[in-house]
């Protein structure tokens, strides 16, 4: 096996880096995830995920847990309401649709992959700070605690990877989408009129460009996002304080100013709130063919994209089932040869999930949208 008596590196314990673990785990390798979060009870921010079948929930039946995913996630139907608040498509899952693609809270993923690795796999509060070569082997420096030694690095840290450097030249690019995500606890007291407009769905508004997305079952939380499209330059000059939620509350209200006031009831009762910018990493460079030692990347590591066509995650989670199967296959007669095979099939379908994410991050926000063009 390419593996026998190797050590792997995973930097990145988000639900690729740890799918990943879990499989090179279950084939009995030597596997090490360090994570920059302080610890496994570190809050995880953002809304739920759906894994689709044919990728997502596909990687996690190779690693023995989609049973449990079933248990966790919750079926969800969509609520379509126009900027009045008035309901223009309601639908609750029928029940061959269960499965279909259930949104799971992200820490609740997090926490049961976890709970599936041997104890001490994850090394938390490691930041990887440099990775160099050194005596045949990857060394890894950390923020904080020792280095550590390697002989496969898998990048599975995120848009922003500093592993990327030895894998691609290519930049992050912002893709002129601005995203605002909010928390609301106990919705049905604090935002009692817009709660009730979800009807217990995932919410989706259109008006004039911009986009609401709600989701009121977010483990006993409310999480949307509003988004809308600004030039890059306004990046620089918005002067958006995300620790003022007042002030972001009011920027939003104004913004949506023709829109009804559950909407703004929305907006006040939010108490956390946070702000990106959409981006993606172009895969139309090649890779390097020089790297010193087997290293690659997965997830959005690999090919970040903007979350318009829901396939981030789930191609990510289909990097993990593929780089694993070439590496334990037994069809490679090097680790390289391995990774390489894996990347070559990984740009044709990473590159289709991007195309799809950027064509529906346009139609989305041009003015006459309607996600019942997408629904019906």
């Amino acid at each position: 096996m390419l593996l026998k008596n190797k050590k792997v590196a995973v930097i990145g314990a988000g639900p690729v880096g740890l799918t990943m673990a879990r499989l090179l785990q279950q084939a009995g390798i030597d596997v090490t995830v360090y994570e920059r979060d302080r610890d496994a009870q570190t809050r995880i921010w953002g809304g739920t995920l759906d894994l689709h079948k044919g990728s997502g929930q596909d990687a996690l039946q190779k690693a023995g847990l989609l049973e449990s995913y079933y248990a966790l996630a919750i079926p969800m139907g969509r609520t379509i309401a126009d900027e009045q608040g008035h309901v223009l498509f309601s639908k609750k899952p029928a029940p061959e649709e269960l499965y279909d693609n259930p949104e799971i809270n992200r820490n609740e993923l997090r926490k049961m992959l976890l709970n599936s690795l041997a104890s001490n796999t994850v090394v938390w509060d490691r930041k990887l700070t440099e990775l160099e070569e050194k005596k045949g082997k990857w060394q890894l420096q950390f923020e904080k605690g020792p280095a550590a030694t390697a002989d496969l690095v898998i990048g599975a840290n995120g848009g922003m990877s500093g592993v990327r450097k030895w894998v691609t030249d290519a930049a992050v690019e912002y893709t002129g989408t601005f995203i605002i995500q909010g928390d609301v606890l106990q919705p049905d007291i604090n935002c009692p009129a817009f709660y009730q407009l979800c009807g217990g769905n995932i919410l989706m508004v259109a008006g004039k460009g911009n986009l609401l997305v709600a989701n009121p079952r977010n483990n006993n939380i409310l999480s949307y996002i509003v988004t809308f499209r600004k030039e890059e330059d306004w990046l620089q000059n918005n002067n958006l304080n995300f620790a003022d939620t007042g002030s972001i509350a009011v920027f939003l209200s104004d913004m949506l100013s023709s829109w009804h006031a559950c909407y703004k009831e929305l907006f006040s009762a939010t108490t956390p709130f946070w702000g990106l910018p959409a981006r993606k990493l172009p895969l139309d460079e090649p890779w390097k063919n020089d790297r010193p030692l087997p290293v690659t990347l997965i997830g959005d590591a690999a090919h970040l994209m903007p979350p318009f066509a829901g396939q981030g995650v789930n191609t990510g989670l289909l990097d993990a089932t593929i780089l694993f199967d070439n590496l334990t296959n037994g069809q490679h007669e090097t680790i390289q040869a391995a990774i390489s095979d894996y990347e070559r099939q990984m740009m044709a379908y990473a590159a289709k999930a991007q195309t799809a994410s950027t064509k529906n991050e346009t139609e989305m926000h041009r003015t006459g949208f309607s996600f019942q063009e997408f629904v019906l």
